[in-house]
């Protein structure tokens, strides 16, 4: 019985489908039944840039952003400044207060990396100042739409959260500000190894040539000093022999 070459082997025709790309079809050959390798298709990331007025809209309007923020909470942190005993003028340090102590514990959270001295409080400070000025904004509202009354007077709760937040923010950025950060150990170089007895270095060469070290370089290029050794670490080696009657000359 004649059999067929493997080179030669008929293939029927290989289904395709909506799965194909998963394995999951089969090829049928004259000689039984095997898994289709298929590859899933290739899926490029495209990496254009993006038109320069995307890029002037995202990075000028980051801080717009942010300054239209700060305005738009800043009555509410005032309004409850006022309530809790403040003067008018005053009060509007508890709108600054609080941006400050959001920025300033946001940039030191992402700038300190996870487990150096500081991350931590530096996260929950950036978390405790977004929950104050989220929570100044409804309760400030709630007053000037007339869920709540001031009258006779305000809450003693309220006066006494809102007049504690001042004391507590400088509390915690001195804290933020004594907290070393973390030093990065940086391995001292090894110690230059010594210079083989009998041999003289480039600085040993010049003190004995009454010259620069710098002079020594340039006639070594020129050829008119030639080193015995040439390490990587010690520079040019020499022989004192070969530089004795130099170096009277030289005198």
């Amino acid at each position: 019985m004649s059999t067929i070459p493997p080179q030669e082997r008929p293939l029927l025709p290989q289904p395709t489908g909506w799965l194909s790309w998963l394995g999951i079809i089969r090829k049928r050959t004259l000689w039984g039944v095997k898994p289709a390798v298929v590859s899933p298709p290739s899926r490029r990331r495209q990496t254009a840039a993006s038109p320069i007025w995307v890029r002037a809209f995202v990075g000028g309007g980051r801080p717009l952003v942010a300054v239209i923020v700060m305005v738009m909470c800043a009555p509410g942190e005032h309004h409850l400044a006022v309530l809790a005993g403040w003067d008018y003028w005053l009060a509007w340090g508890m709108a600054a207060v609080l941006a400050a102590y959001a920025g300033i514990a946001a940039a030191v959270a992402g700038e300190r990396r996870k487990g150096d001295p500081g991350h931590g409080t530096a996260a929950a400070g950036a978390v405790v100042s977004l929950m104050l000025a989220m929570a100044a904004q409804p309760v400030s509202h709630l007053f000037v739409t007339g869920w709540l009354s001031a009258e006779p007077r305000p809450p003693w709760q309220l006066v006494i959260a809102v007049s504690c937040a001042p004391p507590l923010v400088l509390g915690h950025l001195l804290h933020l500000a004594a907290t070393p950060r973390a030093m990065r150990e940086i391995p001292s170089p090894p110690p230059a190894p010594p210079v083989p007895p009998g041999l003289l270095n480039t600085q040993e060469v010049a003190d004995l040539l009454g010259i620069k070290p710098s002079s020594v370089h340039s006639r070594v290029h020129r050829g008119t000093l030639v080193p015995v050794v040439q390490d990587p670490t010690l520079g040019n080696l020499f022989d004192p022999e070969a530089l004795g009657g130099r170096a009277t000359v030289q005198s």
